[in-house]
C-alpha cells in the first residue's frame, strides 16, 4: 500500500504538482488557463513581430524583395517545426527544462539580434541575395523563433487535464496562438513601427518575454512545485543589462567619414541622410538604395541619369506640365521648376519627402500626392506633356509599376503627342540584360514610339532612361538644338522590341531576373558609401 501511494502521490507531481507540500489536483483552474493562454498569445504575437522586423534587420543590406521575404518566411516554417518537435519532446520527458526556460532563451536570444546583425551581414555578404539573405535569416531569427515554438507543446500539456480533452486543448492553443500572430502583426504595421525604430521594438520584445519568463517561473514553483532558481533569472537579466548599456553606442554608427543628419523608420523602409565628409557629398538612402545625392558645395545632383532626364522638356519644345512619380531629393522637381514646366509628384514614402523638404532644399511646386502610383494614378484627373517614372531601387525595383497595365494606366494620363520617361538600371549585354528588354518590349506594346538613354555609353552596367511617346520622339528635338541631337546620338542605345518578353500583373519575374543588379549596385554602394552605412 505504501508503494502504491507513493506512486500516485508522483503522478500527481507530474500533473499539477504541490503547492506548499501537499499534493494539489491534476486538473488545471480557470487561473492556470489563463495565464497559460495569455502566454502563447504574447509568443504567437512575437513570432509574426520578429518575421517582419526581420525585413527592417536585412533590408538595408540585401534590399526588401522578394528574396529576403522568401528567406524570412522560410526560416519562420523551419523554426516553428523544429520548435513544436523540441516542444514536445522536452515537455513530456525533461523535468529540468520548463516553459520559462524556453522564454528565457528567447528573450536573450531576440535581443542579441542587433549585436550580431552587423558581423553576420558581413559574413553572409559573399554568398549573394539569394543564399546570404537565408543565411542571415536562418542565424539571426533561427533561435529565437526555435524557442518561441516551444511555447505551444508546453502550453498543451499543462493546459489539459482530462486525456479526453486534448483534442479540444490543443486546437484552442493553436487558435488562440494565430489570433495572437495577428494581433501582433497589426500591432507592429499600424502602430509601433510607425512610431519607434525597430531596433527599439526588438529590445522591447527581449524585456517583454524576459519578464513573462520571470512570471513563469515563479508560477512554475508556486503552481507546479517545481524548483525556482533565482540566480538563472539574475544571470539573464545581467546580459540583457549589459545588451541595452551598449545599445545606444551600436546605433547609428556610420564611421568616421560620415556624418548621420537623419534616420527614420517609415512604413516602407529606413530612410537616411548622411553627409559624405570626404567627397562633400549629401547622401539620401532607402535601404540599400540611394535615391539622391548632392553635391553639398553646389546644391547640385551628384546622380548621373538625372542629368539625362532633365533633358526631357527639350523633346517637347512647347510642355507645359509634368508628373513625377518618384521624388527622392526633389532635384528633378526642382529642374522642372527652373524650366518652366508645372509639376505634381507622387511619392509613397512621407519620410522621403519631408527629408526632401528639410535637407535637400525642395519646395513642391505643384500637388504633392503621398502614396502608392498605381493608385494615385487612377485618381489623377488630368494629363500632362511628360510623365518621368523615376521609382528605381537598388535592391528591388517596385516591379508591379512596370507591368503592362500599369503603362497602360500612365499612357492614360498623357496629353496626345506626351512622352512617358522610365528610369532604371540594369546591364547592356549578356544574359542579365533580359530584363531591360523586357522593359523595352513592354513599352512598345503599349507606345507607337520608343528609345532608350544612357547615362554612360561604352559601360555595361548603366542608368537607362526609357522615352517613349505616341508621336516620333527625336524630330523635334533635332531641329532645335544640332549639339543636343549629336548629344542624343550619343546617348541612344539600341534594342529590339521583339526581345524579351511582355511584363504583365500575372506574369512579371522582373525580381528573379534583376538579382545580378541587386548585387552589383550593393557592391557599388559599398565602394562609393561604405557597408557601415548599410549595416543595421
Amino acid at each position: 500500500m505504501a508503494k502504491m501511494k507513493t506512486g500516485k502521490s508522483s503522478r500527481r507531481q507530474r500533473g499539477f504538482g504541490m503547492e506548499s507540500g501537499k499534493p494539489r489536483s491534476s486538473q488545471p483552474q480557470a487561473s492556470d488557463r489563463l495565464l497559460l493562454y495569455a502566454t502563447v498569445t504574447v509568443t504567437g504575437a512575437v513570432v509574426m513581430m520578429i518575421e517582419i522586423l526581420g525585413t527592417r534587420v536585412i533590408g538595408p543590406f540585401y534590399g526588401v524583395s522578394l528574396f529576403v521575404w522568401s528567406a524570412l518566411i522560410s526560416v519562420t516554417m523551419i523554426a516553428l517545426a523544429l520548435g513544436y518537435f523540441l516542444g514536445g519532446v522536452l515537455a513530456d520527458r525533461s523535468r529540468r527544462f520548463q516553459l520559462s526556460h524556453a522564454l528565457m532563451l528567447a528573450a536573450l536570444s531576440t535581443v542579441l539580434v542587433p549585436v550580431l546583425a552587423r558581423p553576420i551581414l558581413e559574413i553572409t555578404n559573399q554568398l549573394g541575395v539569394r543564399l546570404g539573405s537565408f543565411a542571415s535569416a536562418l542565424l539571426l531569427f533561427g533561435a529565437p523563433l526555435t524557442f518561441l515554438a516551444m511555447t505551444g507543446p508546453f502550453v498543451i500539456k499543462l493546459a489539459f487535464g482530462r486525456d479526453d480533452t486534448v483534442g479540444i486543448t490543443s486546437g484552442s492553443v493553436y487558435a488562440i496562438s494565430t489570433l495572437g500572430s495577428v494581433l501582433g502583426t497589426l500591432a507592429l504595421g499600424f502602430y509601433l513601427l510607425p512610431a519607434m525604430g525597430s531596433r527599439a521594438i526588438v529590445y522591447g520584445i527581449g524585456i517583454g518575454l524576459w519578464l513573462l519568463a520571470g512570471g513563469l517561473s515563479w508560477y512554475e514553483f508556486r503552481r507546479l512545485g517545481r524548483a525556482f532558481r533565482p540566480a538563472r533569472l539574475i544571470f539573464s537579466a545581467a546580459i540583457l543589462a549589459g545588451v541595452l548599456a551598449g545599445a545606444g553606442k551600436a546605433a547609428g554608427n556610420v564611421g568616421d567619414d560620415y556624418r548621420l543628419l537623419f534616420q527614420t523608420e517609415s512604413v516602407y523602409g529606413r530612410i537616411q541622410v548622411i553627409d559624405d565628409l570626404k567627397r562633400g557629398i549629401r547622401w539620401m538612402l532607402a535601404d540599400s538604395s540611394t535615391i539622391s545625392g548632392m553635391h553639398l558645395a553646389s546644391g547640385k545632383s551628384v546622380l548621373s541619369y538625372q542629368s539625362v532626364v532633365r533633358k526631357l522638356p527639350r523633346f517637347r519644345p512647347r510642355v507645359r506640365d509634368a508628373l513625377l512619380i518618384g521624388l527622392g531629393g526633389g532635384h528633378l522637381a526642382n529642374d522642372f521648376t527652373r524650366q518652366g514646366l508645372q509639376t505634381d509628384i507622387i511619392e509613397i514614402d512621407p519620410a522621403v519627402a519631408r527629408s526632401a523638404q528639410d535637407f535637400f532644399g525642395f519646395r513642391p511646386p505643384g500637388e504633392l500626392w503621398i502614396g502608392d502610383a498605381r493608385y494615385q494614378v487612377r485618381r489623377i484627373g488630368k494629363r500632362y506633356d511628360l510623365i518621368v517614372h523615376d521609382c528605381f531601387t537598388g535592391g528591388s525595383e517596385p516591379v508591379h509599376l512596370l507591368s503592362l497595365e500599369m503603362l497602360e494606366d500612365l499612357r492614360a494620363r498623357l496629353r496626345p503627342g506626351g512622352i512617358l520617361a522610365v528610369n532604371m538600371v540594369g546591364f547592356l549585354a549578356g544574359p542579365q540584360r533580359a530584363a531591360v528588354d523586357a522593359v523595352y518590349r513592354t513599352l512598345a506594346r503599349v507606345f507607337a514610339h520608343t528609345m532608350t538613354l544612357v547615362s554612360d555609353p561604352g559601360v555595361n552596367f548603366n542608368d537607362l532612361v526609357f522615352v517613349a511617346s505616341e508621336r516620333p520622339i527625336e524630330n523635334d528635338a533635332a531641329e532645335i538644338d544640332y549639339r543636343f541631337a549629336r548629344w542624343l546620338s550619343d546617348h541612344r542605345f539600341p534594342l529590339h522590341p521583339k526581345e524579351g518578353f511582355l511584363i504583365t500583373d500575372d506574369y512579371n519575374p522582373l525580381e528573379s531576373l534583376q538579382v545580378g543588379k541587386a548585387e552589383a549596385y550593393r557592391a557599388l554602394l559599398i565602394q562609393r558609401i561604405g557597408a557601415d552605412v548599410l549595416l543595421w
